[in-house]
């Protein structure tokens, strides 16, 4: 016999060893109208299906199909057992927020519309072609929606045109030790992590690199990257996604325009590394695979630091600045706006919201809702307190 939604609803009552009318009232629902429900005269809401699933600790994906909720199966690219279990353990909790938010969007109907992805050009045989094919699709993409130039945008509006133009979210969280960043695409979704660092050029780089994983359709299984080491990985994915970071970073023009007419001394390479926010060696390997410089050069710029060339160049105020936003936690905002938007229609409580963000739900609501007579005592302090106020 096929499980319904209400043999669901049933079982979550069952488990939760209540009485009908408890369960109405915990779950804010007259009495009658849940008995109307149960009996089948009556159909469960959104709003009522999202209390029940709230009051039970399930989905309301459970609650309409049965289906387990979608979770991924880990491809974790580790140096080691160990990490990989780490990275499957410590990954755990925002793979679960993000998840359980999305399936939440698909039940209300907010799915977002992701762009089309680009088209890989499986006609070039060598994965390095497909990937510096890969990057220049891309940046044509970026500059038909008015992007700038690559070099111009710091990381943290680079996160933002990425999750315009491609559709990605982008999480920026502490992940485990030797794990850079992570991606993760689905039907209904296009997941980027990245670790926070106090190497905002590892990150930087990190994040391309998993874009191109997300572009070239790699990441239908849970991809995790130990640190990276541009040049050197084996795997001709790994190799796809290095080529198409160096190409989106340091475009062939942008490099080509820069180089030109330039001895490449130490004087000239440094302002470079400052202007491509890349590390000294990833721009090394670019340059020098572009044959603009030799091997003893290449060499050279390995030994230098990113925020030693920003303090010869007299930019350590923008290493600062960049080092302190690697280091900052970020969540992708659209789920967030759209769970509020639901919330706001009626159409879902504030859980999906909290769980979402990590927040009590108690402390959102008051945080969203302030009582109106706490805002006006407030304001009435403010102003017996002799606070100058602007006023234009």
């Amino acid at each position: 016999m096929t499980e319904t939604v209400t043999d669901r609803v049933r079982k979550v009552m069952d488990a939760a060893s209540v009485s009908q009318a408890a369960f109405a009232e915990t779950i804010g629902l007259a009495p009658d109208k849940l008995s109307k429900s149960l009996n089948g005269i009556r159909r469960f809401t959104s709003l009522d299906l999202a209390r029940i699933a709230e009051f039970g600790s399930t989905t309301v994906d459970w609650l309409l199909t049965g289906r387990e909720p979608l979770r991924p199966s880990f491809a974790a690219r580790a140096s080691s057992s160990t990490v990989e279990d780490e990275a499957r353990t410590g990954l755990k909790d925002l793979v679960e927020r993000f998840t359980s938010a999305h399936e939440v969007l698909a039940l209300l109907g907010r799915s977002p519309e992701l762009p089309e992805l680009l088209t890989v050009r499986t006609e070039l045989d060598r994965y390095v072609d497909q990937g510096a094919a890969l990057a220049e699709d891309s940046l044509d993409r970026l500059t038909a929606l008015g992007s700038p130039s690559i070099s111009d945008l710091e990381t943290s509006e680079l996160v933002q045109a990425l999750e315009s133009a491609f559709g990605v979210d982008v999480a920026k969280i502490g992940l485990p030790d030797g794990i850079d960043g992570a991606a993760w695409q689905a039907d209904g979704f296009r997941l980027i992590m990245i670790d926070r660092t106090p190497v905002p050029t590892r990150q930087r780089f990190t994040l391309a690199h998993e874009l191109g994983h997300i572009l070239a359709r790699d990441a239908q299984d849970f991809l995790t990257e130990t640190h990276l080491s541009p040049g050197h990985q084996k795997d001709l994915s790994e190799i796809r996604a290095n080529v198409f970071a160096a190409n989106f970073l340091m475009p062939r023009s942008e490099i080509t325009a820069a180089v030109a007419g330039h001895e490449l001394t130490d004087e000239e390479l440094r302002p470079l590394v400052v202007r491509f926010k890349v590390s000294p060696s990833a721009l090394g390997a670019r340059l020098a695979q572009l044959g603009f410089i030799d091997p003893r050069t290449r060499s050279r710029l390995r030994g230098i630091t990113t925020e030693t060339c920003h303090l010869l160049t007299g930019r350590s105020d923008a290493y600062a600045a960049a080092a302190a936003w690697s280091q900052a936690v970020r969540l992708p905002f659209r789920p967030s706006q759209l769970l509020y938007e639901g919330y706001l229609a009626g159409e879902t409580t504030l859980r999906p919201l909290a769980a979402y963000t990590g927040w009590d739900v108690g402390e959102l609501r008051a945080a969203l809702e302030p009582d109106p007579q706490d805002v006006a005592a407030s304001t009435a302090a403010d102003v017996e307190e002799g606070d100058l106020v602007f006023q234009p």
